[in-house]
């Protein structure tokens, strides 16, 4: 693989009463991860379209949301009028996906699709020509700091390889669980777009592990599938 790897700090992470500071802080990242929880299909509650306002007018980097909810369809345009560079919404949530990739991109964002971790691959087939990006899902979603599911790398992997057979190369995004000690193999399996919530902003220098991630990102970028 050569494609660049980007690091997507998840803010679900930070310290949500200094949000400005910490977003200043992660200035050297590639893009922002806005997670929005529902509190229906994951069992959090947490961003919602007032604070991306705020993180866009706080932040030169674009914002990548993740939308974790029941009825993306509702919600899309919400998000899109917020200021969403890129719009996640999940597989699992939607009954017209290929419509609500077409709006995402009528409107100028780039479109993405989300697997839970019991979520194949294989549904992917119809719309993976039409995606920039797949978000797969690394632990089950709804809470930080959880241990990444090693199943995931299989996962990737099969990902890639039906993006192969469609002669199309999204943005293969990972989320959950990432840490120095496996993000070179997250990455070896196909990955490109890291996002990580406590391994950024639990570390007292922000630059620091985000230079670090970067690194062993790298790393795995060299070693084959």
């Amino acid at each position: 693989m050569n494609e660049s790897i980007l690091i997507a700090p998840s803010i679900l992470g930070a310290d949500y009463t200094r949000l400005a500071d910490e977003l200043a802080q992660i200035e050297t990242a590639d893009l922002v991860h806005f997670d929005v929880m529902d509190g229906h299909f994951v069992p959090n509650i947490s961003f919602g379209v007032d604070l991306l306002r705020a993180v866009k007018a706080s932040t030169a980097l674009p914002v990548d949301v993740h939308l974790m909810v029941s009825n993306p369809e509702v919600q899309v345009e919400k998000y899109l009028d917020a200021g969403a560079d890129s719009l996640t919404f999940h597989y699992e949530a939607a009954t017209h996906a290929n419509r609500l990739v077409s709006l995402i991109h009528d409107r100028g964002a780039k479109a993405a699709i989300a697997l839970n971790p019991a979520t194949p691959v294989c549904l992917l087939e119809p719309i993976i020509d039409d995606l920039d990006m797949v978000l797969v899902m690394t632990v089950n979603p709804g809470f930080g700091g959880q241990r990444l599911i090693e199943s995931s790398l299989k996962k990737l992997r099969r990902l890639r390889r039906l993006c192969d057979e469609h002669g199309v190369n999204p943005r293969i995004e990972v989320d959950g669980g990432i840490v120095m000690g496996n993000v070179a193999n997250v990455v070896a399996s196909g990955a490109n777009v890291i996002v990580a919530g406590s391994s950024v902003f639990s570390a007292a220098d922000r630059a620091r592990a985000i230079q670090e991630l970067r690194r062993n990102a790298k790393r795995g970028a060299s070693k084959p599938l």
